[in-house]
């Protein structure tokens, strides 16, 4: 059986207090909790009058302890400008705002200047980006690839034309949701970030719709004013924010290895659901999930970590920058499949099973692993057989029953399995009225040509006959070439399972 131990992700969670800021309290160095609505006192950009934020203020908060570029993605109207602006005002940032589509890479260094020496230089204006501690750049997604191009050294090492913006430490970025055949609600002329681009932002934040948000939420929105944000307000941000920077420390020894496990095992599961993350995302992830719980705990001692983890991730995809919708039930089942294994022993053989991409190989293991339980060897081959081709299913029941692992699996995923294994050692008697151009008759034929190559005297070359007959008679096959993928699959899969020559 396998062992769930306690998890030290939920249990290291620091005291919290550091330097007399009691977090969780509204009231702070003599801030009193009256001078704003105590509903909405707590979100720090509540009081920089920025309203419905405050499922990812963590978010935020994360992004200015680490320092890591950050994306902003919502249609018109949803203030990602503004919060930028006010945020910058507030720990009162020398910045740069630039309009991306507008931008032409003089207004980011200046003129340049022939050096005495032979060396370029650069005639500064107040606009440059020379000097700058934050510099948002609004409307990426609707600018020219030439700038596009020179953008990326700014945001991803915080150099321009090879020198370093000394001084520079927060790079943002702010886009409608592009326009593609997949998201049918973008905006046109908003293009997808070329994806080396996009897999620099270490957080691509949604923001909040307005049907999002509570109705106090939306009040708020239509009474709040544009007046400088008031030394009180921008404190509190400041002591949030630095009692994060306090906790990430903590966090990282304290859970750091266990979540590097989380994400790696996550990527894994990720794969096998079709969502590809790169190496440098992977470790985008370990850092921003830390980060994103010390945040969480500076809002709230209460937060879970496994929450954190789940907010990180949601927003630590580069997908909706490219305008690939995001896959919200495959992400979530990986995730808590995922942390749930966070927890299980090293030598647990369930975690190297669940993590292993090839969906043959995983079914493999699990079989010969006589230890798992009835429920997680079920789950594993139910993900399996999902993921499957046609002819492997096959392969798969037939192997299922000639090891007596049939018996292992809950009764609903046994039935399933065992209607697939009966059309395959039983011989199927079908009719179907097929005219000569049909695609169907042209598949069949393939199909009798495949089985006309097969050893009549060799009883598992009826197997593979059955099994090839019985997906052609529920449609699994389609086409001539669908035919004799599914005829190698059911070998190659036999081949696999039963760990024999080829």
């Amino acid at each position: 059986m396998t062992k769930i131990h306690s998890n030290p992700l939920e249990r290291s969670i620091p005291s919290n207090t550091v330097d007399g800021f009691s977090v969780g309290d509204t009231a702070i160095d003599g801030i009193g909790a009256d001078i704003i609505s105590p509903v909405l006192s707590k979100c720090p950009f509540n009081r920089l009058g920025l309203y419905g934020l405050d499922n990812v203020a963590p978010i935020l908060i994360a992004a200015l302890v680490s320092e890591e570029p950050l994306l902003l993605i919502g249609p018109h109207g949803t203030a990602k400008s503004l919060l930028l602006t006010r945020i910058a005002e507030a720990l009162h940032l020398p910045f740069r705002h630039y309009n991306a589509s507008l931008l032409n890479f003089d207004d980011l260094v200046g003129f340049p200047h022939p050096g005495k020496d032979g060396t370029l230089d650069y005639i500064k204006t107040p606009a440059s980006i020379w000097g700058a501690g934050a510099v948002i750049f609004d409307e990426i997604s609707r600018c020219r690839p030439d700038i596009q191009n020179k953008l990326f050294p700014i945001i991803h090492e915080k150099r321009v034309q090879g020198l370093p913006l000394l001084g520079l430490r927060y790079r943002w970025s702010a886009m409608n949701p592009p326009s593609t055949e997949q998201d049918e609600n973008g905006y046109l002329g908003s293009e997808p970030l070329d994806a080396a681009l996009a897999d620099r932002f270490a957080f691509v934040l949604t923001m909040p719709c307005w049907t999002s948000l509570s109705e106090q939420e939306q009040l708020a929105v239509i009474k709040a004013d544009t007046n400088p944000v008031q030394d009180r307000d921008a404190l509190y941000l400041q002591k949030i924010v630095a009692r994060a920077a306090t906790l990430l420390p903590l966090f990282r020894q304290s859970m750091g290895e266990e979540v590097a496990v989380y994400i790696r095992t996550l990527q894994a599961l990720l794969a096998q659901a079709g969502i590809h993350l790169s190496p440098r995302r992977a470790g985008m992830l370990f850092r921003s999930t830390l980060c994103v719980h010390a945040a969480a705990i500076a809002l709230d001692p209460s937060a879970q970590a496994s929450d954190s983890a789940m907010l990180a991730v949601r927003n630590g995809l580069p997908s909706r920058a490219q305008g690939i919708p995001m896959q919200e039930a495959k992400l979530l089942a990986a995730h808590r499949e995922a942390w749930r294994l966070a927890n299980v022993s090293p030598h647990d053989p369930l975690r190297a099973i669940l993590t292993t991409l090839d969906p043959v190989e995983r079914m493999r293991l699990a079989i010969a692993c006589t230890d798992l339980g009835k429920s997680d060897f079920s789950s594993v081959v139910a993900d399996a057989f999902a993921t499957l081709r046609p002819g492997q299913r096959d392969a798969a029941a037939v192997h299922l029953f000639e090891t007596g692992s049939i018996g292992r699996l809950n009764a609903a995923i046994a039935e399933d399995v065992a209607n697939r294994y009966q059309s395959v050692v039983t011989p199927l008697q079908f009719s179907e009225a097929l005219h000569a151009t049909s695609p169907r008759f042209k598949t069949w034929s393939e199909i009798k040509n495949l089985l006309s190559r097969l050893n009549p005297e060799d009883p598992r070359a009826h197997l593979q006959a059955n099994a090839i007959a019985a997906c052609f008679s529920r449609k699994e096959i389609a086409t001539p070439e669908d035919a004799e993928r599914a005829f190698n699959c059911f070998a190659e899969t036999e081949t696999a399972l039963r760990g024999v020559a080829a």
